[in-house]
């Protein structure tokens, strides 16, 4: 653990702590303990001063609130003008943002307000000798840490399912799902046994937690072979994910543009077709979705054919590069906005899935076409976008070693995390 704790502390991560999660309970408690987050409106001796905080709720105005604080209508007006001016502020969003009115004792009007409209960020209002009240920004620092979590695919499980059981929270289990999409098929590569683990960041604020931060590292056993990701950011502040070498690990198209969608029908040379009768080559993939589902386009590209004809309904074509196009049919109707010519990023919503064409029910009919040919979607290798260079490459594989270095260690010690 000393050369992960040397590396990280280096220009790549500027701290690492590896600290007993026992620890980090016995803070919560104490926390829990000696402070009392007061209801709104509640007042709370602080010292010299006297505290009022209030959660803003529905049909609550900024008005209406510093009004009950006894603060004059030109303070008001003065107090919305400032924090436009200085914060970019001009409404209060209810059950999320808070507001404290501080005044020097119980009798004394407000001196000092802070807005607060989320854990990483605070708004203080202070009022000078003329009366006049200025605004100043104020960033909360993150205790960000790194956690990690492993599971194993039992019999009858999907990844959804383990993931939840190794207690990845579900925004977590998206995004991994979202990564792992461009290396295999979740309805057709998982199996009971496949082992996988997760690092990634939870965010903290005065000892408690606030949200999930990004995923640090992705390991899977696949059938084609164990598939690990990681997070790296390079020399000119860009990130992305890459495998142990380096090597892009997103690739320019997904093999699986519908997210959990249940493969119905395979590439095949030779298929009765459900609706004609007889046999003949079914060029894509079938993937079961209802009605209305959203389709993302598979891949970065420009929009060449929107359209209908009898076979495949409602279609979209899109081409990527100069060698890969996708299609996609049976849509129930088409993105407003998505025409031809239209230039889409990956993951942007194109259609939505229907029964349009030749169809039994409704589903999403998707093809790959390399070079003019079609290829089957589940299989074709894929080409990687955003390679890393030779300097990022080398700090990269410098920063992976570390990685896993830490990975193993907290393998071992499930207990434990590492603090960024």
């Amino acid at each position: 653990m000393k050369k992960v704790k040397e590396y990280l502390n280096s220009s790549v991560l500027t701290k690492i702590i590896i600290a007993l999660a026992v620890l980090l309970t016995l803070v919560a408690l104490f926390v829990v303990v000696s402070h009392r987050t007061p209801n709104s409106g509640d007042s709370v001796a602080d010292g010299d001063t006297c505290k009022t905080v209030v959660v803003v709720s529905s049909g609550d105005t900024l008005s209406g609130l510093l009004s009950a604080q006894g603060l004059s209508h030109n303070q008001i007006n003065e107090i919305a003008r400032v924090l436009k001016s200085g914060a970019g502020i001009t409404g209060l969003r209810a059950e999320r943002d808070k507001i404290e009115f501080v005044r020097s004792d119980d009798e004394s009007p407000v001196n000092k307000i802070v807005v607060i409209p989320s854990p990483w960020r605070q708004v203080e209002l202070t009022c000078d000798n003329g009366g006049a009240w200025k605004c100043n920004t104020v960033d909360i620092q993150r205790d960000t840490r790194a956690v990690y979590k492993s599971g194993v695919i039992l019999d009858g499980d999907s990844f959804y399912l383990a993931g939840m059981r190794a207690g990845i929270p579900a925004g977590i289990l998206t995004d991994v799902y979202d990564l792992l999409a461009f290396e295999m098929d979740f309805e057709r590569d998982v199996r009971a046994g496949q082992k996988f683990s997760v690092l990634y960041e939870e965010n903290f604020s005065k000892g408690t937690k606030v949200d999930n931060g990004h995923v640090l590292a992705v390991s899977f056993d696949a059938l084609r072979g164990n598939v690990k990701m990681y997070r790296f950011k390079k020399s000119d502040g860009s990130i992305g994910f890459y495998n142990e070498k380096g090597d892009g690990a997103i690739k320019s198209l997904k093999r699986t543009p519908i997210n959990n969608a249940k493969v119905t029908s395979s590439f095949s040379t030779r298929r009765k077709h459900p609706v004609l009768g007889f046999t003949r080559a079914h060029k894509g993939v079938d993937f079961r979705a209802a009605t209305g589902t959203p389709i993302p386009a598979a891949g970065a590209g420009r929009v060449v054919k929107r359209g209908y004809n009898s076979g495949h309904g409602n279609f979209i074509r899109i081409r990527h590069n100069g060698s890969f196009e996708t299609l996609y049919a049976h849509m129930s109707k088409f993105k407003k906005g998505v025409n031809v010519g239209t230039v889409v990023k990956q993951g942007q919503i194109i259609g939505f899935a229907g029964s349009t064409g030749l169809s039994t029910g409704p589903h999403l009919h998707y093809e790959v076409i390399k070079d003019g040919k079609h290829v089957n979607p589940l299989t074709v290798k894929l080409p990687a976008i955003n390679n890393l260079d030779g300097p990022n490459k080398k700090k990269f594989l410098e920063y992976r070693e570390a990685l896993d270095q830490g990975i193993e260690y907290l393998s071992s010690h499930p207990n434990m995390f590492i603090v960024l």
